[in-house]
């Protein structure tokens, strides 16, 4: 009997493995061929960064890490003419972020706020409002202590930048001279801007790399070299200009003035020695000074002269060869002259009169007697060369050119009053660089602020005219000239001529409103400097420039012609109190202690 064939079930294991065995092979070549797959386009990925598109995805990493930097230079330093630091720049740090970066340390806010001196909510507002940006300041010039101590708190995005500010030693006495920089230290007036590409110099550029944070962790390449600023030496002497400022400050105080403005000129080169204004700001904190406070009123303002110009005018008398300083003799009888229908008049009767005495007693009348005796030409000609009308060139930015009309349009009596002073406009620097022309024997210097500078001279006048002008303004300072005693200075001759005038208003002039001036040349008999003050509106005391700005001239040169070791040329004569003498001996007792007259000011005279 045969034995029944054994069966072996279809789903048995080894069936399994061989229906199994085909499906593992797929899975593991579909493993290895995705695997192929992703290495092969990690290649070209790779291949694509770093080769194909290597130099897009180079510059999208360095905009990210690499950065162009300014590297700041300091700006020129300004000297006065010995030296002396007038405008220096100091290193500071202003704090930059990035706001996006910042705003993620919300925690840190308080502490940045305290450390940048505002509040916490004032800080959030500013950066969320920049927050597109990538860079933004926080703070400008701050100290570098105070800086540091910002940068230590450590949070990302806040970095500093190197900065300078600038600085005025002597503040508010060389304020309107020097005028002052923005926050991007660059001038804005005075002659921080006349010379703002000559101080400034140029910033250098460098990349650098970054951190996550900001911070710059490398320097990789300069791009261009840092031009430092060149340094400026003025011709101002700033312990004349010092004494210049107390003096008229104490003259506006003492007068109740309005403003004030002083000018002093070395005589054979034209360079200013010190000019000052008054009211007066502090350069190193501008943000407390007004408009008005920063003008500088000696080469912006206009006045009308007064009596200022009869130099000018008897320049062109002795010019004509009509008249010499003796004669002829001018009749100013009575004190008043009713020319077309107007008052022209002096304080006192003073008679018949020689053309240095119309300088001596200062007499309206007298001065529009020879006005009137002389070609219209020739009295415009003379006026225009001494500068009047015209700018003096000195390079300060917005200087005034003054008025004077054409002299073929003046009226008769326009004529006549321009004698005296009224009727044209002159700035305070053009009435000292006019007496300066005469002071150096007619030959006229371009004002220069820049210490040897070389402008040419232009011969205005003969010389032997000059003298005799100074010889006749020497009287003014003499006993009964309208400048003694209060113009005088101990041991030096003074040659100089006051002006009173009423000031120009709706209608006419005022009566009650006065310029008060002062213009002198010292030595006389070899001169060296000449000063020009003017006191607008003083309202105590008297009005006259001769007791105004007589005093301040006196004291300024006082000091001044010491400073400079200038010798002495009038040892021994007359000073207040003490017997008088001149050439010839004694000519008198005793000095007056004050004077007897003054020029009388126009009377509302209308052209």
């Amino acid at each position: 009997m045969s034995r029944p064939r054994k069966v072996v079930p279809a789903n048995s294991g080894s069936s399994r493995r061989r229906a199994v065995a085909p499906s593992a092979r797929r899975r593991l070549t579909l493993v290895v061929g995705l695997l192929g797959l992703a290495s092969a386009g990690l290649v070209a990925r790779a291949f694509d960064i770093q080769v194909i598109r290597k130099d897009f995805y180079q510059e999208q990493g360095d905009a990210r890490f690499l950065r162009e930097v300014p590297i700041p230079v300091s700006r020129g330093t300004i000297f006065d003419r010995n030296g002396e630091p007038l405008a220096v720049s100091t290193p500071m740090v202003s704090i930059t972020a990035v706001p996006s970066q910042v705003l993620e340390s919300d925690d840190q806010l308080p502490a940045l706020a305290a450390a940048l001196g505002t509040s916490t909510d004032q800080l959030r507002t500013y950066l969320e409002q920049r927050s597109n940006r990538e860079f933004a300041y926080l703070k400008r010039q701050m100290s570098p202590e105070a800086a540091q101590a910002v940068l230590d708190l450590g949070i990302p995005g806040i970095n500093g930048q190197r900065e300078f500010r600038r600085y005025y030693p002597s503040g508010e006495v060389t304020a309107h001279v020097l005028g002052f920089t923005n926050i991007d230290d660059h001038g804005q007036e005075g002659l921080e801007l006349a010379f703002d590409d000559w101080l400034s110099g140029q910033p250098g550029r460098k990349r650098v790399i970054r951190d996550n944070k900001g911070h710059i962790v490398e320097d990789v390449e300069q791009i261009r070299a840092p031009k430092p600023g060149h340094n400026l030496t003025l011709s101002i002497d700033r312990r004349i200009q010092f004494l210049a400022y107390s003096e008229l400050k104490n003259a506006v105080e003492k007068s109740e003035a309005d403003s004030a403005s002083m000018v002093i000129l070395d005589v054979k080169t034209g360079e200013v020695l010190a000019m000052v204004n008054m009211p007066t700001y502090n350069p190193n904190a501008i943000g407390s000074s007004t408009a008005s406070s920063r003008r500088n009123r000696a080469m912006t303002d206009v006045l009308e002269p007064g009596s200022t110009i009869k130099p000018v005018l008897m320049a062109a008398a002795l010019s004509s060869g009509q008249y010499t300083p003796t004669g002829p003799l001018i009749d100013t009888t009575g004190g008043h002259w009713y020319f077309q229908g107007h008052d022209i008049h002096d304080t006192h009767n003073w008679g018949v009169l020689t053309p240095t005495g119309v300088i001596t007693k200062s007499s309206n009348v007298g001065a529009a007697h020879i006005a009137m005796s002389l070609d219209t030409k020739l009295m415009y000609d003379t006026y225009r060369a001494f500068g009047f009308g015209n700018s003096t060139d000195s390079g300060f930015p917005g200087e005034a050119s003054g008025y004077l009309k054409i002299g073929r349009d003046w009226r008769p009596l326009e004529k006549a009053i321009m004698g005296y002073g009224y009727g044209l406009n002159v700035t305070v620097l053009q009435l000292a660089n006019a007496y300066a022309t005469i002071a150096d024997g007619g030959v006229m210097h371009s004002p220069s602020f820049i210490k040897g500078s070389d402008s040419p001279p232009r011969a205005i006048i003969s010389p032997q005219i000059a003298h005799e002008l100074i010889q006749m303004l020497e009287t003014v300072i003499q006993p009964g000239g309208t400048g003694a005693p209060y113009a005088y200075v101990a041991n030096y001759a003074v040659a100089g001529k006051t002006g009173t005038a009423h000031k120009a208003s709706a209608g006419g002039y005022s009566k009650n409103s006065y310029t008060s001036a002062f213009v002198g040349i010292v030595p006389a008999t070899h001169p060296r400097l000449v000063a020009a003050v003017v006191v607008d509106n003083p309202k105590k005391g008297s009005y006259y420039g001769g007791l105004v700005s007589g005093p301040v001239f006196a004291r300024v040169m006082d000091g001044a012609l010491r400073l400079l070791d200038i010798p002495p040329d009038n040892i021994g004569r007359w000073y207040v109190g003490q017997p008088l003498q001149d050439k010839n001996g004694l000519i008198g007792s005793k000095a007056p202690e004050a004077p007897d007259i003054e020029e009388a000011p126009v009377d509302r005279v209308t052209p």
